[in-house]
């Protein structure tokens, strides 16, 4: 089974904490689209033997596409993939596209999953953010979404400066009243050449602490785990049967194809990226160029990126795998090197596979990256 990435690169306005690729002009927004048809179409025998399980649209913000440009996507991908019966079709969206007229077109379309990106309830937090809503937009979204979809995940935000713990339990508590089954929650980090980076240097914003983002990861596990979700990646829960397939499927190193401008793809010895910049984009693909570059993975890379990614979930690091895919040596290292983090109760092996403890989970990027082969 295999995955497809579609990236959509536009956004109303620039949200002070993003680093992903997107330009605010609309101007090329159709010859995108008609573009990123027919990357679908060059690229379309990478995935030859293979059944594609997950369509994702991402950004950017996909949702300031129409229902009938989002469905001309999916008709492309169904006219040059082979697809399963019954395909998880995601959409990222923000709440002040989704109007109610919105929302019924999408259901009416080829999508059957809503990732909202919320972020927080709070005005205040959304105006330093500088998201393009509010929170009466944030609520109507969410109602008006559970009439029409059963499969909704929301994006929330925490370790906002000056967001307290009750702040917080608030913002989860809103996000349970609306019977979501699936919450991706993630602390807010300051990337190089962003607007929040410089407010934060300007003194406009204050700097967010680790402290605090652990605490409210805390809260968060708890409160989420009383409600019934599964703690089934570091920055994602859901109900039985709600995970997000697509994601799990990254996680879990399965092929995907990654379709649009700054798209990853991966095919298990390689990946590769498409070029971050519009124009150039839309020019090589209408020249029957593949804008992208590729970078052939070493053993020690696809063992770092199976610790990293595993070790993030549930699913954790198979010591059998460790041993069949790359060898004793390897095994040896990763014992080795976990050896720390067994003393100090961070890390545990329960039937051969090696997880993060309840203590751990929080830390666990940076535990994995002392696992590395350097």
């Amino acid at each position: 089974m295999s995955g497809l990435y579609l990236h959509i690169p536009f956004c109303k306005q620039a949200c002070h904490y993003c680093d992903f690729h997107f330009s605010t002009n609309f101007k090329k927004k159709d010859e995108m689209v008609a573009a990123l048809a027919k990357e679908l179409v060059l690229r379309k025998d990478e995935l030859v033997g293979e059944k594609v399980e997950t369509i994702y649209f991402g950004g950017g913000t996909p949702s300031v596409l129409s229902a009938e440009e989002i469905n001309s996507l999916i008709d492309s991908v169904y006219a040059n993939y082979d697809v399963s019966e019954d395909p998880e079709i995601t959409l990222e969206a923000n709440p002040d596209d989704l109007s109610s007229e919105k929302i019924s077109e999408l259901s009416a379309s080829g999508i059957n999953r809503l990732s909202i990106g919320i972020q927080s309830f709070y005005d205040a937090d959304l105006a330093m953010m500088n998201r393009a809503h509010d929170s009466a937009e944030a609520k109507k979204s969410l109602a008006d979404a559970r009439k029409y979809f059963d499969n909704i995940t929301i994006d929330l935000i925490y370790g906002i400066p000056g967001m307290s713990d009750d702040k917080w339990k608030s913002n989860i508590d809103l996000a349970l009243s609306y019977d979501v089954p699936h919450i991706s929650a993630y602390a807010l980090t300051v990337e190089p050449k962003t607007a929040l980076r410089k407010m934060i240097a300007e003194g406009k914003v204050g700097v967010p602490k680790d402290d605090v983002a652990e605490s409210h990861f805390r809260i968060l596990t708890e409160i989420l785990g009383r409600s019934g979700f599964v703690h089934y990646e570091l920055s994602n829960f859901g109900k039985p049967e709600y995970f997000s397939r697509n994601n799990s499927a990254y996680w879990l190193g399965k092929h995907y194809l990654g379709i649009g401008p700054s798209a990853h793809s991966f095919d298990g010895k390689s990946r590769s990226w498409n070029v971050a910049n519009n124009a150039l984009y839309i020019k090589q693909i209408n020249s029957g160029e593949l804008p992208s570059e590729v970078e052939s993975l070493t053993k020690d890379d696809r063992y770092n990126e199976y610790v990293m990614t595993g070790l993030r979930t549930i699913w954790g690091v198979s010591l059998s795998k460790i041993e069949s895919d790359f060898g004793s040596k390897y095994v040896d290292h990763l014992l080795g090197q976990a050896q720390k983090f067994f003393d100090t109760g961070l890390l545990e092996i329960s039937e051969n596979t090696l997880k993060a403890t309840q203590k751990g989970k929080f830390l666990t990027d940076g535990i994995a990256s002392d696992l590395f082969v350097a």
